[in-house]
């Protein structure tokens, strides 16, 4: 299984959760559309838990979600609370058993749980566990959530104390979907890192990572969960706890609105879909050019594009035709087909781009890899010129907070100018969107983001090792180490 366009970032989760107050019945169902609509976010495993009368029954599998589920699994979970989750995995960690969500047993009862985001101090904490005699059966920073969270929960008189509790020791960013037998809860981290959303079906209510997923199961939107904040749905109503509250400044993940966030939610009071136009309206401003058509990489260069075009006068047109039956991944039977596989997903519109000078907009640059591979399908048609312009500044730093930007080392302008990175791809003419501008792009929302990954700004303390070291990869290798010690 290797990534389809290698040049892009992974976003690690998605989550979902729901309790039926009213009569919806299928909330097995209801959850598997509001995944479905997730599905960007995560595309390597995904599960539903569901509770029936205090009894929890879960269903994951690695796969996408209509792979996962069908009718008949999903009458196999009757209930009147349930989450979900469709999850991204990062390198040695594609296993069933780190599929979500986690389905945790202890001596006060049970409780299912969906994360979101990535912890800072889950090595520490693991290690603390298991010299205690804690067993961990994964290698996720979820369990390390999930065993924190029980811990409490022994010392506590209810689940959202525990997670109260919990939360002043977790560090980083989480965005949490958790089911106990009797309560549905949400909680955001302090920093607000990854977006968290709730909504209502008359008086049922539904959590989820993107205003999409309440979309698509047929929910009003009622707010964001702020950050710091747990929200506790009882079959007697909705609480919250803002004890978290306001104690750190805002940290939301610029990318979101980027990138990973599908461009039809509204994050934090801002459309996705506003804020790439607006990035490339500023674009147009920082990097103009003479040029005869502009054109977007699908899909998240797609509203770039039609903003630079609107602010410069230059016409939008559609570029490139999707394969919309591949997904992020596929299997390829040789490297020499796993090199032709951005043609595969992507095929330039000859008529479009045939003897033009071309304003080709994507997101972002990660390697470059596959940047240089779309702009030698755009020269193939008969492209004129290629001037290239990126609705983001330039990695630089890697990010410890819920994407697989693991090191300096594997980015292209970590390692090369602009101008050396153009005659890599082999564009005329390379621009990027200022940092000055990032908070620009969602007005509604500028009360704080997360920039590090473009200015090594952290807004938080980072891992104690100064090079990133996935988590997971971490614990693979010493799984595997030990299982050959055996």
């Amino acid at each position: 299984m290797k990534e389809l366009l290698t040049d892009k970032l992974h976003e690690e989760c998605g989550v979902f959760g729901l309790y039926d107050r009213g009569n919806l019945g299928d909330v097995a169902g209801l959850t598997y559309y509001g995944l479905y609509a997730l599905q960007h976010r995560g595309q390597e495993s995904c599960g539903i838990a569901v509770n029936d009368d205090g009894v929890i029954n879960l269903h994951k599998d690695t796969g996408l979600v209509n792979d996962v589920f069908n009718r008949e699994k999903l009458d196999a979970l009757p209930g009147q609370m349930a989450v979900g989750h469709c999850r991204y995995a990062t390198t040695g960690s594609k296993r069933r058993t780190n599929a979500q969500p986690l389905l945790v047993r202890h001596v006060k009862g049970h409780m299912a749980l969906a994360h979101n985001g990535n912890l800072t101090n889950a090595a520490e904490l693991r290690e603390e566990y298991e010299l205690e005699g804690a067993i961990f059966h994964t290698t996720t920073d979820t369990e390390v959530i999930a065993y924190t969270i029980t811990k409490e929960r022994i010392k506590k008189p209810s689940i959202e104390t525990a997670v109260l509790s919990a939360m002043e020791k977790i560090a980083g960013a989480y965005s949490l979907v958790i089911m106990s037998p009797r309560k549905l809860i949400a909680a955001r981290d302090p920093m607000g890192f990854r977006p968290l959303c709730m909504g209502k079906i008359g008086e049922s209510v539904v959590f989820a990572s993107e205003s999409c997923a309440l979309d698509a199961v047929g929910a009003e939107f009622v707010r964001d969960i702020e950050p710091g904040e747990v929200v506790v749905v009882t079959k007697d109503g909705i609480t919250s706890h803002t004890e978290h509250c306001n104690k750190k400044p805002r940290s939301l993940c610029i990318f979101e609105f980027i990138y990973f966030a599908r461009p039809d939610s509204v994050i934090d009071g801002s459309s996705v879909h506003l804020a790439r136009q607006q990035a490339g309206r500023f674009l147009a401003q920082q990097h103009p050019v003479e040029a005869d058509v502009v054109i977007g990489v699908p899909d998240s260069g797609l509203d770039a594009a039609l903003g630079y075009a609107q602010e410069s006068g230059i016409p939008f047109d559609l570029g490139f035709l999707k394969n919309k039956y591949i997904g992020r991944t596929f299997i390829a039977p040789s490297q020499a087909q796993r090199e032709d596989a951005v043609r595969i997903k992507l095929n330039p519109i000859a008529e479009v781009v045939r003897g033009k000078r071309i304003v080709l907009i994507d997101d972002s640059i990660v390697r470059g890899t596959t940047s240089l591979k779309i702009v030698k399908l755009l020269r193939e048609a008969g492209a004129k010129e290629v001037h290239m312009r990126l609705s983001s500044p330039p990695f630089l730093y890697p990010c410890y907070f819920g994407t697989d930007i693991d090191s300096s080392e594997n980015l292209i302008a970590y390692k090369h100018t602009i101008e050396e990175i153009r005659d890599i791809i082999g564009v005329d003419s390379l621009g990027y969107l200022s940092t000055d501008c990032l908070d620009a792009l969602a007005p509604k929302t500028a009360q704080g983001f997360c920039k590090a990954c473009f200015t090594g700004k952290y807004p938080t303390e980072p891992p104690r090792q100064t090079e990133k070291n996935k988590f997971e990869m971490k614990l693979s290798e010493r799984t595997a180490s030990e299982e050959d010690s055996d």
